[in-house]
Formats: structure tokens, C-alpha cells, sequence
């Protein structure tokens, strides 16, 4: 009796499906003049369409994207402003680095023997931020103090003073031994490699120094951050906590050890 009874629905069910293409709503082509004829060939399959001879041109000559129109985003006087920027930060660009802006030294000799550098530069400000004086070094550690500025000097001091905008130099190049010690090794400043920083102008025009602020409420952390940022980037990082050579600035230098970088 089951099967009777699902009978007629399986007969109803193909009649609808039958019925279906003929009664079913087709949608209309529009007419509009551009609609092209499809072409069954005897084979069965639809010819493609001939191509317009502009575009076929056009095509063939490689000209389709060249030639197509493309929105300005900038407006000439933007380009032209944008243009200068650039040339005036090549003209004062050193070490190959848009962000170095300097001037070329050339070979500086050493008055005593291990010092000197063979290609100096002289560095005015990395990455916007400039140094209270223009320091001589070699373009691996002008690289190196570029970097550490980025990513960790003005991060730190963001949220003081409206930003950091100058670096306060204590020394840069000098033909001397560690520490000035008579017979000492030559120090990294007497190659070229080394910088030391004593303090950080802001743009309010307020000064953070290392001596005072290296144990100040307000300033130590971002000290202590700019200190440990260094690490890396420099071969050798000395601070308050190193030696007491170091009370009132950092040194950097970009010697490099087997070790790893030496910082305290």
C-alpha cells in the first residue's frame, strides 16, 4: 500500500519538472544596439565574437593600458613641493641614508697609531632629530645612532615635553685611549665608532639630562628604555651603572664582540 500511495507524487513531481522550461519566466535580453548575436557553428560551439578593430589595434600595439587615463592623486604644486623636499635631502644626505643628513668628511688621519678614520662623515641630525653638535664618525655608526634614535629615543620620550628634537653630544671623534689613560688601548671615539650622549632636549625647550634624570622619578624609565634600546644597534652601551667614567652620559660604540653586544 506504501508504494500506491507515493506513487502519484513521484508523477506529479516529474509533470511539474516537465512543465517547468515551458511555463517558467525567461529573463529578457535588452536590445540597446550593443548586444552581440551568438553564432552556433555546425560543430555546436559559439563562435567568439570578432574584436573591434580600435581595440584589436590597441591590443596588438600594447597600447591598451598605456594609453588608458589614470586619476592624479597629487596636485602639481604637491609634486613640485614633494619634489624639492627630496632634492634637499639628497643634497645634505650622507652614508647612502635620506634620514643621515651631514656632510662627507673623507679619510681623517690618526696623530698616533690605531687612530683615524678612512671614510668620515659628519653627522648634523638622523631621522629629523638633530645633534647639538655635528658629530664625525663612520657611516656604520651613524646607521647604527639613525636607528636607535627611531626606535627608541623618540618612542621613550614621546609622551614628555612635546617629543624629543635635539640630542645633547658630549663626544664624538677623538684620537685618544680608553678612558684617557696613558698607554691605554685607543679608544672606539678614536676610530670613528663611538658617540656619547649626555642629554636630550625637548620641544618645549625643557633638557633631560643622564646625571640628574637617571634616578628621577619623571625620567628614569625613559632612560632606562633608551639605555636598554641601544643594545643592539650598538656594539657597546656604558651608563650611569657601568663604571665611573659613565655617571653623566651614555657611550656608545659599534665594536663588535663574539660574545654578543656588552652593555651595562
Amino acid at each position: 500500500m506504501k508504494g500506491w500511495a507515493v506513487l502519484p507524487l513521484i508523477v506529479l513531481g516529474q509533470m511539474a519538472l516537465a512543465a517547468g522550461p515551458d511555463s517558467s519566466q525567461r529573463p529578457v535580453p535588452r536590445d540597446n544596439g550593443t548586444t552581440l548575436p551568438v553564432i552556433v557553428v555546425p560543430s555546436g560551439a559559439i563562435e567568439q565574437p570578432k574584436r573591434d578593430p580600435a581595440a584589436r589595434a590597441a591590443a596588438e600595439g600594447g597600447r591598451g593600458i598605456k594609453s588608458s587615463l589614470r586619476p592624479s592623486l597629487r596636485s602639481r604644486k604637491v609634486e613640485k613641493a614633494a619634489r624639492a623636499r627630496q632634492q634637499m635631502l639628497a643634497k645634505g644626505a650622507v652614508c647612502g641614508d635620506l634620514a643621515i643628513q651631514g656632510a662627507p668628511v673623507g679619510r681623517v688621519p690618526g696623530k698616533i697609531s690605531g687612530c683615524g678614520i678612512e671614510n668620515a662623515v659628519k653627522v648634523r641630525s638622523v631621522s629629523g632629530i638633530k645633534l647639538s653638535n655635528a658629530a664625525v664618525m663612520d657611516c656604520t655608526t651613524a646607521k647604527a645612532l639613525d636607528t636607535w634614535v627611531r626606535q627608541s629615543a623618540v618612542p621613550a620620550l614621546a609622551g614628555q615635553g612635546g617629543g624629543l628634537e635635539e640630542l645633547r653630544v658630549a663626544a664624538h671623534y677623538a684620537c685618544r685611549t680608553r678612558n684617557n689613560r696613558k698607554g691605554g688601548k685607543i679608544s672606539e671615539h678614536g676610530k670613528g665608532r663611538a658617540i656619547d650622549i649626555s642629554g636630550f632636549e625637548l620641544a618645549d625647550g625643557s633638557t633631560i639630562t643622564v646625571h640628574k634624570g637617571w634616578r628621577a622619578r619623571r625620567s628614569s624609565k625613559a632612560l632606562r628604555r633608551m639605555h636598554r634600546g641601544a643594545c643592539g644597534p650598538f656594539g657597546t652601551v656604558l651608563g650611569p651603572e657601568s663604571d665611573r667614567f659613565h655617571q653623566d652620559h651614555f657611550h656608545f660604540d659599534t665594536a663588535r664582540y663574539r660574545s654578543g653586544s656588552y652593555c651595562r
